[in-house]
């Protein structure tokens, strides 16, 4: 597998469990309807771990375009390697929340509440207030990107198919993004990844869902340059303290 397609696979898998676990918690008539704010984080958690351990092998498993910015900014990661990685996890998300769209279509129809229906694709906010929200997802993902070079010793490995992290180690990083979602989530959903966020949410705007309203635009800023400036902090005090 080319990192290309680890990148696009494994964030496909990311976004269709951890969307997926949204989807069966908020949509009308699902056997998980309810289940809480738990369920969501843990469900997240694990698809953070499945997603990780298809595409460390090929790539490094970024998954997130907050990653491999702060993995160039630090050196880790090969500036001709940060467009092809983030169109792979843009591309990938996007496959991610249509296959969740396609499981869950009845649920999303019979669903009443356009707020709820965009929950299942993207991130908002619990209170809306944007420096205080940019903040919230520029925190969330420091957290994510600094504790991650730890996790890799922000090592590089070269082979004949690929240049990337060296094994993030898939429970680590699961647990982390499971503690960054109970202790950290609770003001904007911790996007803490601009794919995660902007793919799905552009799928929601396209696709035909019953009783769906806007795509909360004027918002989807804020997950992306939130997490963006977030891994910057972090690759910069990571270069200063290793």
């Amino acid at each position: 597998m080319t990192p290309f397609m680890a990148e696009l696979t494994g964030t496909a898998t990311l976004v269709l469990l951890g969307n997926g676990v949204v989807a069966n918690v908020v949509l009308t008539g699902t056997k998980g309807q309810n289940a809480g704010w738990i369920v969501i984080t843990t469900g997240w958690a694990l698809a953070v771990y499945v997603g990780v351990v298809i595409a460390t092998p090929f790539s490094g498993a970024h998954l997130n375009p907050a990653v491999t910015f702060a993995m160039a900014i630090a050196g880790k990661l090969a500036w001709s390697s940060v467009l092809p990685y983030i169109i792979a996890q843009m591309a990938g998300a996007m496959a991610g929340a249509f296959l969740v769209w396609l499981m869950y279509r009845d649920h999303f129809n019979r669903t009443s509440d356009p707020a709820l229906q965009l929950a299942a694709f993207s991130t908002s906010p619990a209170i809306r207030d944007n420096v205080s929200n940019l903040l919230s997802e520029g925190i969330g993902t420091f957290v994510l990107v600094f504790t991650v070079f730890y996790i890799t010793g922000g090592e590089i490995i070269e082979s004949k198919t690929h240049i990337g992290l060296g094994s993030i180690g898939a429970l680590p990083v699961a647990l982390l993004v499971w503690s960054i979602g109970l202790s950290l989530g609770g003001t904007t959903g911790y996007a803490i990844n601009p794919a995660r966020d902007l793919g799905p949410r552009l799928m929601h705007s396209f696709l035909p869902i019953k009783n769906k309203k806007n795509s909360d635009w004027n918002y989807s800023w804020i997950p992306v340059a939130g997490p963006l400036l977030g891994g910057l902090l972090a690759a910069l005090v990571y270069k200063v303290f290793s």
